[in-house]
């Protein structure tokens, strides 16, 4: 094998750990050792041209998106029934586009190397590239660098300036960590003078506690995703929530996406009406996870709706705003793959984005308002944070309702967990989660897992919830602060560059 074959293979296989470290107890800190690493592998290739540094981050983002995006083959092939190998090419060519996002971060190394700023440089890159991913092609940011921050040092400053903040300096301080064989001195001092300030911002809160807290149930039914289209199956799985909602009262029933799995005019006869019955006579809110109707001209589209039901009031409803692509909605020039995946009722009415908060009525007490997020939502922390800070009425609580049995026995649930708690960490409020087959949780306003069910199997979790009022700073400014400082910097970099 060719020396620059190596490289490749070696950068592949670093990505790979990479991923696969973020799964640990402490992924946070372990990741940053790792980059420190990647940064050795890549400054030795520094001399190279763009295109070939390009290359070198593109292999190493493949080894890191295949490895933590695998569970994608599941939901293609084993759920879906796509072939197998059409399956395989389709987690590739995800990774690959994925990775192309670090592979123009990288290219700071070639770009800057000279700058004495070039570490904040190849932060604000990876700001710039970790943004772009969020929203070109509506975006998929899934696997940032900051989800895994929630178990590492840097966490503490999500609540004041988000994610990518948390992003800008794991990258920065793993710079820090490979320059420290030329300024030992200088870099140990940046490196731990900067994880103390970041842990000491931890003691600063944002929101606190209002009111008694709620009780809640989330039901969990552990229904295999390969029945979903099967009408007896689905039959099973409608009795299953209707009984499981009605067996015992809360101040919230929660049941999760789609665990109604059909349009509401095909649903059983009478089935809303009881449920509003329970409602009233036992003072529970309840939320459906369901198929929704919206009229479109002369026709019917479909949305993936959370349905609320309180206490003597008018049903609440809430379309999912960021839709899946291929699964919710269908790209132009894309109908073919979603013909080869078999998925029935694909393309979705996307919700508006200023859809009120759900309010869970309380008789003597006052009224919480929950902002909701269906599924993969929730990894998008800076339109949650956008919908809190412009919501009419004040946000209380959060909750998601998923449905993650299509990605089988993997990662993929741990994974979106971490989002979720990241979403609590940076807005403060607490946070709860109803699933199909797991992770069905409740988190505290710091993002602390309080509570969870074992995945696949068939429960209700039970606890009482505390609800918090107030706002972060990250819900008031958003990404602006840390976007503004990564572009004045890049900015400078091409400046210097173009001048010497």
């Amino acid at each position: 094998m060719s020396n620059k074959g190596f490289v490749i293979v070696t950068l592949f296989i670093l990505g790979g750990l990479l991923a696969v470290i973020a799964e640990l107890p402490y992924g946070g800190w372990f990741q940053i050792l790792l980059l420190s690493l990647l940064w050795w592998h890549l400054d030795s290739q520094s001399t190279i041209s763009l295109k070939k540094q390009f290359l070198l981050g593109l292999a190493f983002g493949i080894g890191y998106f295949v490895v933590g995006l695998w569970w994608l083959y599941i939901s293609l092939h084993d759920v879906g029934g796509m072939n197998a190998a059409l399956a395989c090419m389709g987690v590739f060519l995800l990774s690959a586009y994925l990775a192309l996002y670090f592979s123009l971060a990288t290219l700071a190394i070639t770009l800057f190397k000279k700058s004495y700023l070039f570490g904040f440089l190849l932060a604000a890159s990876w700001v710039a590239a970790e943004f772009l991913r969020g929203y070109i092609f509506t975006g998929f940011p899934w696997m940032g660098f900051a989800e895994t921050q929630f178990n590492g040092p840097f966490a503490p400053i999500a609540p004041i300036f988000g994610e990518l903040a948390c992003t800008f300096l794991a990258v920065w301080i793993s710079w820090e960590l490979y320059q420290l064989r030329k300024n030992a001195v200088y870099g140990a001092v940046m490196i731990v003078g900067t994880v103390i300030v970041a842990q000491f911002a931890g003691i600063f809160t944002f929101t606190k506690p209002i009111g008694e807290p709620i009780s809640v149930r989330l039901i969990q039914g552990n229904f295999e995703q390969s029945l979903k289209f099967n009408p007896q199956a689905i039959g099973r799985q409608i009795d299953f929530y209707a009984e499981a909602i009605t067996k015992e009262t809360a101040d919230l029933i929660i049941i999760p996406e789609t665990a109604f799995p059909w349009p509401i005019q095909n649903l059983p006869l009478g089935l809303l009406s009881d449920l509003q019955d329970f409602s009233n006579r036992s003072g529970s809110n309840i939320l459906l996870g369901l198929i929704g109707e919206v009229p479109r001209d002369a026709d019917i589209q479909y949305s993936n709706r959370a349905t609320g039901l309180s206490p003597n009031t008018q049903p609440y409803q809430f379309d999912k705003i960021h839709l899946v692509p291929f699964g919710e909605f269908v790209p132009p020039g894309f109908q073919w793959f979603v013909n080869a995946f078999h998925v029935p009722m694909s393309d979705f009415a996307r919700g508006k984005s200023d859809q009120l908060p759900l309010t869970i009525v309380r008789k003597g007490q006052d009224d919480i308002h929950a902002a909701l997020t269906i599924c993969y939502e929730d990894i998008f922390g800076d339109e949650l944070a956008s919908r809190i800070q412009q919501s009419e009425r004040p946000i209380n609580l959060l909750i998601n309702i998923g449905n993650l049995a299509w990605f089988g026995k993997s990662q993929a649930p741990a994974q979106q967990l971490r989002l979720s708690q990241l979403r609590s960490l940076e807005t403060g409020l607490p946070a709860l989660r109803a699933t199909n087959t797991g992770i069905t949780a409740v988190l505290g306003p710091d993002g602390k897992l309080q509570q969870a069910l074992p995945e696949f199997t068939q429960n209700t979790l039970s606890y009482q919830v505390q609800a918090y009022a107030g706002k972060t700073p990250y819900v008031v400014w958003g990404n602006l602060p840390i976007l503004g400082i990564s572009c004045l910097l890049l900015l400078w970099g091409f400046i210097r560059h173009r001048r010497f």
